[in-house]
């Protein structure tokens, strides 16, 4: 069973192809990256028409590939999954997150959310159900370490930053994929439990086209 995988950041498949692995081994995976979107909604501070455009180009070609659900990685750009879930109904599109906040608010009703990039704490916010706290928590510079290639710089800045979310939620949700490889390590910081999105959404993934 073929499931299309769509990123928007270079280091968002690694992640996901591991949570396949423990979680789902059998799916047929296939990749489609285009960075240059999250550069462009970092320039534009905004989403725009164009890049649901592009979002839609991503995922009809995927569906055209023979593809049965579609599980996009990149959290700062809901309305266009949105966009494309409504184009392809009732073809499963799943947004990379929705899993996670459904584990996280069966977890506790005050979440923290870490990200490192800070569109998804401008957009991710309005996919929580009312009555959630939302304690949104970016760590500066991880991504950018994460690009010059230093993970352990890129862990240990998601830990520092996490460590201001002790005492003030009952969960920590990583909201990046590429954030799961961090999530030792934020749990250490924080003494919470800690929700990684690759992982949840392959489960629902499975559950919704494997039974």
């Amino acid at each position: 069973m073929r499931v299309a995988l769509i990123h928007a950041l270079r280091h968002s498949p690694p992640p996901i192809e591991a949570a396949f692995r423990a979680e789902w081994p059998g799916a047929s995976l296939m990749n489609l990256l285009d960075d240059s979107l999250s550069a462009d909604l970092a320039r534009e501070g905004r989403l725009t028409e164009a890049m649901t455009a592009r979002f839609l180009t991503l995922a009809r070609y995927a569906a055209g590939t023979g593809a049965r659900g579609i599980l996009f990685s990149c959290s700062a750009f809901g309305p266009c999954i949105e966009a494309c879930a409504a184009d392809l109904a009732p073809l499963p599109v799943l947004k990379p997150n929705e899993a996670a906040i459904e584990e996280a608010v069966a977890a506790g009703r005050r979440i923290g959310l870490l990200a490192t990039f800070p569109g998804t704490l401008a957009s991710m916010p309005a996919e929580f159900p009312p009555g959630v706290e939302v304690v949104p928590c970016l760590a500066e510079g991880a991504l950018a370490a994460l690009d010059a290639g230093d993970a352990a710089a890129h862990d240990r800045l998601a830990a520092e930053a996490a460590a201001a979310l002790r005492g003030r939620c009952d969960v920590v949700l990583l909201g990046q994929f590429s954030l799961a490889r961090a999530a030792p390590r934020v749990s250490a910081a924080t003494g919470l439990p800690v929700v990684t999105t690759p992982g949840s959404a392959v489960r629902k993934l499975k559950s919704l086209l494997a039974g």
